[in-house]
């Protein structure tokens, strides 16, 4: 059996992957790839910090600024997600599928999973 929907610019045909439509789309690329690109130069920048022997709080306030840029970038992948493959897969019926899948996609989202346990730093060294 071979469905096509049609959501905005993006077509599906056929059942792929649960509800996979494509990648980001080109209005959600741009800024996540400004956000990434964001990131990667406040990185390099944090790097050189920790190797210059920076004040501890300044790095950890850099690094605060990283992980948001990484966390609002999720969140436009996520958006994303949701208005192109989720809405696909509700549409085909494939309601149960596409929650399981977005369920474990939400597993790597640190907001809705909340933090992590606390590592010993012998635990985060061998991570």
């Amino acid at each position: 059996m071979s469905v096509r929907i049609s959501i905005g610019r993006a077509t599906v045909e056929g059942p792929p992957q649960v509800g996979r439509i494509s990648g980001v789309k080109e209005a959600h690329q741009g800024a996540v790839v400004n956000r990434l690109k964001t990131a990667r130069g406040h990185l390099d920048a944090v790097l050189r910090m920790v190797e210059d022997d920076t004040y501890c709080p300044e790095v950890m306030k850099q690094l605060s600024a990283v992980q948001g840029s990484l966390e609002r970038a999720s969140r436009i992948v996520l958006r994303n997600h949701l208005e192109t493959c989720v809405a696909a897969a509700m549409v085909a019926g494939r309601t149960e599928e596409i929650v399981d899948e977005l369920m474990e996609a939400l597993r790597y989202d640190r907001i809705a999973t909340g933090p992590g346990p606390e590592l010993t730093l012998a635990q985060e060294e061998n991570r």
